[in-house]
C-alpha cells in the first residue's frame, strides 16, 4: 500500500511530498523546508516509515531545503539535479534514472526551464507525478533566473507532463491560493499558459512580459541550496531540549514517555522537574493515583494559576490519557513556559508500566 501525504508550509506556500510503501517501510520526501524538519521526522516515526531519501525538484529560491537536517537526522540520501551543480548531494539525478523507496519508485524526468536543474517525478504507475514549479495549477514557474527559459519549460511541461495519462494526478511545489492538486487532463484543457492551442511563442510572449520582483528570500535561499541546505559553519541542527530525552510528536508537542520520566525522578532528578497533573481533584485520588510529588492544577484553573509554577524549572504536564495535558502544553507555552512537556499515553500508560504511585490501586 502506498502511504502518502501532503504537507505544507505557509511562509513560502511550498508543498512536501511523503510517499511511503508501507510494505517495506521505506519512505521519500520531496521538496522538504529547513523550518519543518523536525515536522516531517516525527511523521515518519508516527507512521512507521524509514526515509530513504529526499528529493528537491529544483534549487528553490523562496525557502531553504531541509535536506542536509532530516539526512542528520535520519541517514536519508540527498538527492536532486545533476544540472543543478549543488553540493553535499549523494546522489545527482538524471532523465531517465529511478529513486526507489521498498517495492515502489519514480521516475525522474528532467523538466527544464524554470531552473536550468528542474526535475519532475512520476510515480511508478503514472497515477501522480510531482511537477515542482515546472507546471503549478493553472500556471507554471518564472523563467526570469537561474538559466530559466520559455523555450525549454514550454517544451518540458508539454512533453514530459502533459504527455502523461489524462487521469494523472500533478502535484505542484506551491500554490499561494490554497489549491493542492490538479490533473493532466485539467491543465491541458485549462492552464492558461501552456493549455489549449497555446504555442512556444504565446508562452514566450506571455512569460517575458510577466515583470515579477525576484524572490525576496532569493539571496539566502539559492546559496543555502546549493549546499543542499547545509548551513555555513556549524551543523545547523534545531537545539533539543537538553532537561530530559523528549520526543516531538507531528502535531509540534514535546513529550516524555513514563519510562523516561520515570528514570529522571529516581535518578535525582525530583526537584529538578515540576510534575504539574491537569486532571479534577476527585481523579487525583481515584484509582489510577497520581506521580509522587505532582502538583495538582486542573486544566479549567491552569490559566489563571500558572504562576504558581516555577518558569526556570521543567515542567511535565499529566492527566489521564494525554489529552488534557497536550491542551495545557500548549497553554502554557503560551504563557511563556519554556522547557515544557507532556507525558505520552497519561497515568493511562504509567499504570500499563507498572509504575509507582501515589493512593491509586494496587
Amino acid at each position: 500500500m502506498l502511504v502518502f501525504r501532503q504537507l505544507f508550509d505557509a511562509p513560502s506556500s511550498t508543498y512536501t511530498y511523503l510517499l511511503g510503501d508501507a510494505g517495506s517501510g521505506e519512505a521519500v520526501l520531496i521538496d522538504p523546508v529547513f523550518e519543518n524538519a523536525r515536522r516531517d521526522a516525527a511523521l515518519l516515526r508516527e507512521l512507521g516509515l524509514r526515509l530513504v531519501a529526499t528529493l528537491d525538484t529544483h534549487v528553490h529560491a523562496d525557502h531553504v531545503t531541509g535536506a542536509w537536517l532530516l539526512k542528520a537526522q535520519c541517514g536519508s540520501q540527498i538527492m536532486l539535479a545533476e544540472a543543478a551543480a549543488a553540493a553535499n548531494a549523494d546522489r545527482l539525478l538524471r532523465h531517465g534514472d529511478r529513486v526507489a523507496f521498498g517495492r515502489r519508485h519514480l521516475d525522474v524526468r528532467a523538466t527544464p526551464g524554470h531552473t536550468s536543474g528542474c526535475l519532475s517525478f512520476v510515480l511508478d504507475d503514472q497515477t501522480m507525478a510531482f511537477t515542482g514549479d515546472s507546471l503549478l495549477i493553472r500556471g507554471c514557474g518564472r523563467t526570469d533566473f537561474q538559466q530559466g527559459s520559455p523555450d525549454r519549460l514550454f517544451h518540458s511541461v508539454r512533453e514530459q507532463i502533459l504527455s502523461l495519462p489524462a487521469t494523472c494526478l500533478l502535484f505542484p511545489a506551491h500554490d499561494y491560493r490554497g489549491l493542492t492538486a490538479t490533473s493532466v487532463a485539467e491543465e491541458l484543457r485549462y492552464n492558461p499558459r501552456l493549455g489549449g492551442d497555446v504555442n512556444v511563442s504565446d508562452f514566450a510572449g506571455y512569460m517575458n512580459n510577466l515583470g515579477l520582483p525576484h524572490p525576496k528570500l532569493m539571496d539566502i535561499a539559492v546559496p543555502a541550496n546549493l549546499r543542499c541546505g547545509r548551513p555555513e559553519g556549524e551543523d545547523g541542527l534545531p537545539p533539543e531540549p537538553a532537561w530530559a530525552p523528549l520526543t516531538c510528536s507531528f502535531g509540534g508537542l514535546w513529550e516524555i514517555q513514563p519510562v523516561v520520566l520515570e528514570e529522571r525522578l529516581a535518578g535525582g532528578h525530583a526537584n529538578d522537574i515540576q510534575i504539574v497533573d491537569v486532571r479534577e481533584p476527585h481523579e487525583f485520588t481515584d484509582a489510577l493515583g497520581h506521580i509522587r510529588g505532582a502538583q495538582l492544577l486542573p486544566l479549567s484553573q491552569l490559566a489563571v494559576r500558572a504562576d504558581e509554577i516555577d518558569p526556570t524549572r521543567p515542567v511535565v504536564t499529566v492527566c489521564r490519557s494525554g489529552a488534557r495535558s497536550a491542551q495545557a502544553t500548549v497553554l502554557l507555552q503560551k504563557s511563556g513556559f519554556k522547557d515544557v512537556a507532556n507525558l505520552a499515553g497519561g497515568m493511562l500508560r504509567w499504570r500499563a508500566e507498572a509504575l509507582p504511585v501515589d493512593d491509586g490501586v494496587a
